[in-house]
């Protein structure tokens, strides 16, 4: 039996590749993750700062020593027009961080205990049935800064994420209304089930980043063609969870309003051995910041359902 998700929940998450759970956060949680995210970005120093900006696209997402090095840190990323050509930015630095990341759930107390102390995950996490020792990394707040908010293009988070068999699931809290004007998220339901993983997001020996292919052109260019169809606007209110399933396409506008979409994401993926992390992923655990476990034990059901 579901211990938190329905039955009716767990195969709608099964057939469109994402669920919105509302309310998952209740108000003092949500307004907390908000203002401690807030009193992050009003106290990192902007003196310092590398300026480095946090872009999506294929030919230049980021990938300088910064953001490499982020994993086991809490770094702030710029919003591409947010800083003028000579470096500076053209806004107080409260609206132009697009991003505050990757470890604040093993870093910051408050984002830590939302996370990898909260018995509502952890009984998704088993209801959900997709890992037997899911552990957690690539904690972020994304901003989404009015009126210059970036667009987040069609992508699935298994690309940057990847292991072998991919398994990634995202858990993505809005911290604030997120509407059609300031970069909702929106979905291609069950493209998960038809759209490969046809590439992966790697470290380049030269130094860097960049995407390795992992198919043919053909197959390539048979899943860009199955990728197409009518994306559906998932809108959301604060506190509501996203479950996000780790091959789904899915994308955000650019934030056209006056108002800003602050959100809380993290990814969960599988253990070794019933998968493997990509040694070439950007993002790597370190000794001292080994990925943390998000189930306190072991979900042996999936293995042998006499030992649950």
């Amino acid at each position: 039996m579901p211990e938190f998700l329905t039955q009716d929940q767990i195969e709608k998450f099964h057939r469109n590749g994402y669920l919105l759970l509302p309310g998952f956060l209740d108000t003092e949680v949500t307004n907390s993750l908000l203002q401690r995210a807030k009193q992050l970005i009003s106290e990192f120093p902007i003196e310092s700062h590398p300026r480095t900006k946090f872009t999506t696209g294929d030919d230049n997402h980021v990938g300088d020593d910064y953001f490499l090095a982020s994993g086991d840190k809490i770094r702030f990323f710029l919003e591409e027009d947010a800083v003028n050509k000579d470096g500076s930015l053209n806004r107080e630095k409260e609206k132009a961080v697009n991003k505050i990341g990757h470890a604040l759930h093993e870093l910051d107390p408050l984002f830590q205990k939302v996370t990898l102390q909260n018995e509502k995950i952890q009984a998704v996490a088993r209801d959900l049935a997709l890992h037997v020792d899911p552990v957690a990394l690539q904690s972020m707040v994304i901003c989404k800064q009015p009126e210059i908010g970036g667009e987040v293009g069609e992508h699935n988070d298994s690309t940057f994420l990847y292991t072998d068999p991919p398994s990634a699931v995202g858990f993505w809290f809005a911290l604030e209304q997120c509407t059609p004007l300031n970069g909702a998220l929106s979905f291609l339901p069950g493209s998960h089930l038809t759209t490969p993983i046809t590439k992966r997001f790697v470290r380049l020996h030269e130094g860097g980043t960049g995407f390795e292919k992992l198919v043919s052109t053909e197959v390539e260019a048979q899943a860009v063609e199955s990728g197409k169809g009518k994306y559906i606007l998932q809108a959301c209110s604060p506190g509501d969870l996203v479950l996000i399933h780790g091959a789904v396409l899915h994308k955000s506008e650019r934030n056209t309003s006056s108002h800003t979409r602050f959100a809380y994401t993290f990814h969960m993926i599988e253990s070794p051995p019933r998968a493997t992390y990509d040694a070439k992923n950007w993002l790597q655990p370190t000794p001292s910041m080994p990925f943390s476990h998000i189930l306190p034990e072991p979900n042996l059901k999936l293995i042998d359902p006499a030992l649950a």
